[in-house]
């Protein structure tokens, strides 16, 4: 589903210099498989899957997604993607209903079908006592179940989620991380960024160990605790970025 090779995105330092933000990564992530990025901050996630996205082009390199060119067919892509990140970006004036129904205008989504589309939404992730409320007026957690609503409206095959936990407070973190698994459920191929180890063991079929702007280990969780001999995957992360 998706296939990057030799992806790499460069930016000119304070010096006039080449600065790697993401430095030849190659990896595949299979239809209906969570994938997930695991790093510090700066290794390289929001980069990659900004490119993944489209938002950034690579300096090198290639990625597709669902059989699309992140360079060459950007519109495809964009149609085939839902994307969430910790920032909401959640309009202060619209009510969720309105900004979900936006985006779903937006992904031209006829109004026959946006319109059961919203409400079945709403109902799965539990939205409908707050659909009214403005932005302005939203807890973090509603933001983010608007921000999810948002990037399923068009019912894409790929989701990416940018640590769409940060920030969040217990609760929320796992209700966010709920709707998550149940779109894994329905067969979606999911890509995860987080430098939480509890969100990994709890979502990630495979992982892939981000620092300095590559790719340092990847694998099952199982797979990298045995191929490193080291049964903690907290440890093993510190061990591989450090």
């Amino acid at each position: 589903m998706i296939e990057v090779r030799d992806l790499s995105k460069w930016f000119r330092g304070a010096d006039g210099g080449r600065v790697a933000a993401v430095d030849g990564l190659r990896f595949t992530v299979r239809p209906g498989e969570v994938f997930g990025l695991l790093g510090p901050n700066g290794a390289g996630k929001t980069t990659t899957l900004r490119m993944l996205c489209t938002v950034l082009k690579p300096t090198g390199g290639t990625a597709t997604v669902a059989g699309f060119d992140v360079v060459e067919q950007p519109s495809e892509v964009r149609r085939h993607v839902g994307f969430l990140s910790a920032n909401t970006g959640v309009y202060d004036r619209m009510t969720a209903r309105e900004m979900v129904e936006y985006y779903g205008r937006l992904n031209q989504i006829p109004p026959e079908v946006l319109g059961p589309r919203l409400e079945e939404l709403f109902d799965t992730l539990q939205m409908t006592g707050f659909r009214d409320v403005p932005g302005g007026k939203m807890s973090t957690g509603m933001k983010q179940k608007v921000s999810i609503a948002r990037a399923l409206v068009n019912d894409p095959p790929v989701l990416i989620f940018d640590e769409p936990t940060a920030g969040l407070d217990v609760l929320v973190q796992r209700a966010v991380l709920d709707s998550i698994k149940q779109l894994r459920g329905r067969g979606k191929t999911i890509v995860f960024s987080t430098h939480i180890m509890r969100e990994v063991e709890k979502l990630c079929d495979r992982v892939a160990i981000m620092a300095r702007g590559r790719i340092v280990a990847c694998g099952t969780p199982d797979d990298l605790r045995q191929m490193y001999n080291e049964p903690d995957l907290e440890e093993l992360f510190f061990r591989l970025v450090s």
